[in-house]
């Protein structure tokens, strides 16, 4: 079976920066994998190369068997997303908002009341389907976002900080219907996460990217065994990536990537 997800020499610039460099990676059809790296490491970068938003400068990517310079509309037909930033619409109910998505995926009308339903359902969100969004919890939020990028049943599912901002119940919660989505549909997803734990619990393997560069790429427990012995995947980061922060970061440096990080806690919060 071919990769779900194969970049080779994908690369992005701008200007003088090299955002990411050379990335030659293969993610496998139904697998789990974990982009990790500090902020301006080119994660975020090469996840808007793979859905579409942002062309390569050179090198070539394909998203379930489609070019992403050549078949964006096919990519973008085979793809979920849920960005760290929230995509749900406050003023408007659970129900609503998936119907809203269901119109933007080109649902048919006939399917749309059923699918909607067996989402909410799958997400455990029944119950609250006609209360506004604006009153659910963060864990609630994060669940519905990931109902509206399943909706459609693609094939690969890219989620940036899926669990940002959530309290330690809550991320569990998310964890187990992500595990859910890749038992009962086969789901490929791509994350990406600064919590080392949910890396290790979730994912079957890790990429560690470093200054545009992926400079390890393996399990969970290989990465921390070369860390050294007794060691967990947080020392693996820091034994990869290096302790110290880089002076520029990705499209605008770390400055918006912390406000953009705060500005998702305090609205889930």
């Amino acid at each position: 079976m071919p990769p779900a997800i194969s970049t080779h020499e994908l690369t992005r610039r701008f200007d003088d920066l090299v955002a990411v460099n050379a990335l030659s990676l293969d993610v496998q059809a139904g697998e789990v994998f974990g982009l990790l790296g500090p902020n301006g490491a080119g994660k975020t970068t090469t996840i808007k190369m793979l859905i579409t938003l942002l062309p390569p400068t050179s090198g070539e990517a394909s998203v379930a068997g489609h070019d992403i310079r050549h078949e964006p509309r096919l990519v973008r037909r085979s793809i979920g997303y849920v960005p760290q930033l929230l995509s749900s619409d406050g003023a408007l109910s659970a129900r609503e908002n998936l119907m809203t998505s269901a119109r933007l995926y080109h649902l048919p009308d006939a399917d749309r009341t059923a699918r909607i339903a067996e989402a909410l359902e799958f997400m455990g969100l029944e119950s609250s389907a006609d209360r506004l969004v604006r009153t659910f919890s963060g864990g609630m939020v994060r669940r519905l976002e990931i109902a509206q990028a399943m909706l459609h049943r693609p094939e690969v599912l890219f989620l940036d900080e899926p669990t940002v901002g959530l309290d330690p119940t809550a991320r569990k919660a998310v964890w187990g219907h992500i595990r859910e989505l890749r038992q009962a549909e086969g789901t490929t997803i791509l994350l990406t996460t600064h919590y080392m734990d949910e890396a290790a619990e979730l994912c079957s393997r890790v990429g560690f990217m470093h200054l545009g560069k992926l400079v390890a790429l393996g399990t969970p427990a290989e990465l921390s065994e070369q860390a050294g012995k007794g060691k967990d995947l947080d020392d693996a980061f820091t034994y990869f990536t290096g302790s110290g922060l880089s002076e520029t970061g990705e499209q605008g440096g770390q400055y918006r990537d912390v406000a953009r990080t705060r500005r998702t806690a305090r609205r889930l919060g």
